[in-house]
């Protein structure tokens, strides 16, 4: 062969090298974020990645996103809210009552555009997902099947390589899980076997007809499968360790909704259906032998294992009528056989996929079925894996909406924040706000914020003061508030902080009881309904200080506390009972009068006082007062009262002159000393 085209043959192959990377040529390619699972949290993520125009690959197993939600529910109806009437036409209040959509700055990219009932049906989610994806373009691979995840540790870089089912890898500098939850929670015990899964089981009512039905477990998808065959079985019964937690008494979201609770009914009623409170792990589900033989196919009976005799020599499945409970306890609530006994006991985390190098460790709540993340939502000694949406939820179970869309979808939005920080210094995003703006600020979240007002107790608002104006940062992990200025790039000067969160109270009530309600401003602390509270601290809480916080507090105990009485409208704009008393909270905190002024005011001010109120300061001296005409329209705009005369002390602090001496902190909880 002519040397020349050797050389030529040699210099496109380097060119091709140089061009691709060696990584694509031996079928690798690396990207600084991989996301797992096209589901809603890793949608969502995407799309976030995409507006920052980040290098990302979102890898998918299935045909098209969602693919959860083409099997389950089983019996195809959706619990979460599509609220699309509220009388409201602003878009971030909404988003308090549409508990499908995910985030985007398309307001035309809603769940209402596939599907506008209130419960819609499941096959809607995978449609408005689909939509989702194509609208706004996200990099998704369809057909690639994870099996392996593995972390490469350099002197230099951590990344993850994931192997698919082709032994093709990927390689990434960050690893976002966001599979979900869907293998099957099992639980151990004898005669195991005999038991039908919730992800297996017919939907066809008519295959229940006069049969009697054993559901193991009390959650959504236990109510779910008992209200499809109330109508056609002779009787359903209901097993779990725990009694029945109602979510609309214990405001989560995962407890049993009132749209599957027919059965409650059915059961208080007297008629044929029950609840029953017993340890899976000592059941035993079997058949009846009589003198060798099965007594009938198919017939299940319920006991104990410790009465089970003879158990090394006996058959799992097998037993005799010694061994039944009903033997030693004659009115033993089952101790009627069943024809089906139907496991419906929710889903896991899958962990098979990580080797020991990249696998989170399992938390110690819900019974280790989620992976264990800080309060960043990173794994657990996998430096650079972040868990997002439903597998996250470790962190809020049982007390907040993270496991599910409607809270996620906000949780997702704080990682990237914490993405963009760490790994391109882009601070948190905040607003710079004069110290007069900051009461209008506060009113105008607490009455349409979103994501305080789903992930309650979970995320806040938090706002730095700075003297004559204040930094706000919204909805950051409250549990991570002590990294605050590493997280988010953001420092917190010698003024202080406030942050704004939204609570439910913690006293046991009867929720529909006469008296549940607390409408009198001056006992807001008492409030039971979900409301703002406002805690000030001096600086950063410690670890110390956190994790000592009082307990059902999602805090540490502040300079100052403030409750905003609850709202039967949940819009806390009572100029009595919601806005004065929060506002003379806020002068407490920055040390100066916040009352606005009419022009007419701020001008006898500035003739007869050495230091006008910040107000008229940061907006008379500038030609921006308000003119008595415009007094409709603000009515916490005041002239001086009797009992709220301007004061000015000398020697105060030129940015925040004292201004409290008739109106301050009156209704500040003092907790420190």
């Amino acid at each position: 062969m002519d040397s020349s085209l050797l050389c030529l043959i040699l210099f496109i192959l380097i060119g091709v090298t140089k061009c691709f990377g060696g990584d694509q040529l031996n079928g690798t390619r690396h990207y600084e974020y991989c996301i797992l699972g096209a589901g809603p949290a890793g949608l969502q993520m995407g799309y976030f990645l995409s507006k920052a125009k980040r290098d990302y690959i979102i890898l998918e197993r299935n045909s098209g996103p969602g693919s959860f939600f083409h099997k389950y529910p089983r019996h195809r109806k959706l619990i979460s809210i599509n609220k699309i009437h509220t009388g409201r036409q602003n878009r971030e209040f909404n988003l308090r009552h549409d508990w499908n959509s995910l985030l985007s700055d398309k307001p035309e990219l809603v769940f209402r555009q596939v599907s506008r009932e209130f419960y819609p049906p499941a096959d809607a989610f995978p449609r408005y997902l689909s939509m989702f994806e194509t609208e706004l373009g996200l990099k998704v691979q369809y057909g690639v099947d994870i099996g392996r995840i593995k972390a490469s540790v350099s002197s230099t870089r951590r990344s993850y390589i994931l192997a698919d089912q082709h032994a093709k890898e990927y390689t990434c500098s960050v690893l976002l899980v966001a599979t979900g939850l869907w293998v099957p929670q099992e639980v151990d015990f004898v005669g195991s076997d005999l038991v039908e899964g919730y992800e297996s089981i017919s939907t066809n009512s008519e295959d229940y007809k006069n049969q009697a039905v054993l559901i193991l477990g009390k959650g959504n998808s236990a109510f779910e499968t008992a209200q499809s065959i109330l109508g056609h079985a002779s009787r359903v019964h209901m097993v779990s360790r725990s009694p029945v937690r109602l979510a609309w008494q214990t405001h989560y979201v995962g407890d049993l909704r009132a749209v599957n609770n027919e059965l409650l009914d059915t059961y208080q009623l007297k008629s044929l259906d029950g609840l029953v409170e017993a340890s899976l792990e000592r059941i035993v589900i079997a058949q009846q032998k009589e003198d060798g033989r099965r007594e009938k196919k198919g017939q299940l009976y319920v006991t104990i294992n410790k009465y089970i005799q003879n158990q090394s020599e006996k058959n799992q499945s097998d037993v005799t009528a010694e061994d039944l409970l009903g033997y030693h306890i004659d009115n033993f609530s089952l101790r009627k056989p069943y024809d089906r006994v139907i496991r419906c006991l929710g889903f896991r985390f899958n962990f098979s996929v990580f080797d020991s190098s990249a696998c989170p460790l399992t938390s110690k709540n819900a019974k280790g079925r989620l992976p264990r993340v800080t309060a960043w939502y990173e794994g657990h000694d996998t430096p650079g894996l972040f868990v997002l949406g439903t597998a996250a939820h470790s962190r809020d179970y049982r007390k907040s909406a993270g496991g599910f869309i409607h809270g996620f979808r906000y949780t997702v939005r704080a990682v990237h924040h914490l993405l963009e920080q760490r790994y391109h210094r882009t601070p948190w995003p905040s607003r710079k706000l004069l110290t007069t703006q900051l009461l209008s600020a506060i009113l105008k979240r607490v009455g349409e914020a979103s994501g305080p007002y789903q992930m309650f107790e979970i995320l806040g608002d938090v706002i730095l003061l700075r003297g004559s104006f204040c930094q706000y940062v919204e909805e950051f992990p409250l549990q991570a508030l002590t990294q605050f200025s590493s997280l988010s790039g953001h420092e917190v000067s010698e003024h202080g902080l406030v942050i704004l969160v939204m609570q439910y109270g913690k006293k046991k009530i009867d929720y529909l009881g006469g008296g549940r309600a607390v409408t009198d401003w001056s006992k807001a602390w008492k409030s039971n309904f979900l409301h703002p509270v406002l805690y000030y601290y001096d600086t950063l809480p410690t670890e110390e200080e956190m994790k000592n916080r009082p307990h059902g507090w999602p805090l540490p105990r502040p300079e100052a506390i403030h409750h905003m009485v609850e709202d039967f409208l949940t819009e806390w704009d009572g100029p009595i009972s919601h806005i004065q008393p929060l506002r003379r909270f806020l002068e407490h905190c920055v040390n100066t009068d916040l009352r606005a002024f009419y022009a007419e005011s701020c001008f006898r001010l500035a003739l007869t006082h050495r230091m006008p109120p910040l107000f008229c300061r940061q907006g008379y001296s500038k030609h921006q007062g308000v003119s008595r005409k415009n007094e409709r329209m603000h009515l916490h705009f005041t002239r001086y009262s009797p009992g709220e005369q301007h004061t000015d002390r000398s020697g105060a602090d030129a940015a925040f002159p004292n201004y409290l001496a008739q109106v301050g902190a009156s209704h500040v909880f003092r907790t420190k000393t």
